[in-house]
């Protein structure tokens, strides 16, 4: 997981404290591959493309999955009519994510108060596809008061604008989106993927902590049991229950993720990357890329040299 999320960073992190007269609506214009919303006071109903809607209210958190735009509305059943629409943008300069920033107020004083953090994140290489894979269109966990009064105190404090104010608001979305993730996958039990629950297994563990320490080395079924203290075939049977692929085929999947990374670096060649991934040379890497990927290396680069 912390290498599914070293590509993921929250930008530009948002205190909304928003006096909201209803009907009203937000909307949640980044793209971003996620989107996380703490509600501290209040509450509304998260629209997302497809009719998928969820209420969310105080003490939850809720990570939306990109790229499309979502809304925020106080009641699915008043979007219909005329209502007050205000935007979140954090990827950008707005006009109202700074006033949101600076005093922390929206609209009047005539209705119940909704207090949000917002973060957008963005995301570097494609490390985080098997994380956004894992995950539905929406998911929400709740916090105790406790630790939503102490999430509020600190973003009271940087909606202050002393030094690093806004380094500070990021740093605690990215605390946030870890444990959220981690409390949803802990409540998923075995339907959690097998990446998530295999550094905690007595055999796995060890054998994935090897693998991802030294993924060019020439590991096989028998060297990953030896790593983790165990016969071979109570290695390969555990290993397998447990991540829902072999040792060697998860392996070549860690090695095609490192590959794709290593590709965007246009100074490595094929070859250079071919090795640093275990592979003794450019044309058995080229194939086992295009075995994985569906594409050789070279023109995966080209395609992503050119979509940049």
């Amino acid at each position: 997981m912390s290498a599914l999320l070293g590509g993921i960073r929250a930008e530009g992190a948002v205190l909304t404290n928003a006096v909201l007269e209803a009907p009203w609506s937000i909307r949640f214009a980044d793209r971003a591959p996620l989107t996380m919303i703490t509600v501290l006071r209040g509450g509304g109903t998260l629209l997302l493309p497809g009719g998928v809607e969820r209420r969310i209210t105080a003490g939850d958190t809720a990570i939306v999955r990109g790229p499309e735009p979502f809304r925020l509305a106080d009641h699915a059943d008043t979007v219909g009519i005329p209502h007050e629409e205000y935007e979140v943008a954090c990827f950008a300069p707005d006009v109202k994510c700074d006033a949101a920033l600076d005093d922390g107020r929206w609209g009047t004083d005539q209705a119940g108060e909704t207090a949000l953090i917002v973060g957008a994140y963005r995301t570097s290489g494609r490390r985080h596809e098997r994380l956004l894979r894992a995950i539905p269109p929406v998911l929400v966990v709740s916090d105790d008061v406790e630790v939503c009064a102490w999430m509020e105190s600190v973003a009271v404090d940087a909606a202050r604008r002393p030094a690093g104010a806004q380094a500070l608001m990021d740093r605690l979305l990215d605390w946030g989106l870890v444990c959220t993730l981690r409390d949803w996958f802990d409540g998923q039990d075995a339907a959690a993927p097998g990446w998530y629950r295999g550094p905690a297994d007595p055999v796995v563990g060890p054998a994935l902590e090897a693998m991802h320490g030294q993924p060019a080395a020439g590991w096989t079924v028998a060297s990953l049991a030896s790593a983790a203290g165990v016969s071979r075939a109570l290695f390969a049977r555990r290993f397998t229950e447990v991540m829902g692929q072999s040792p060697l085929a998860y392996l070549t999947e860690c090695r095609m993720d490192d590959a794709t990374e290593l590709l965007a670096d246009r100074s490595l060649t094929v070859a250079q990357v071919a090795k640093a991934v275990g592979y003794a040379d450019a044309f058995g890497f080229s194939a086992a890329f295009k075995r994985h990927r569906g594409i050789r290396p070279s023109d995966f680069r080209a395609a992503a040299y050119i979509g940049a």
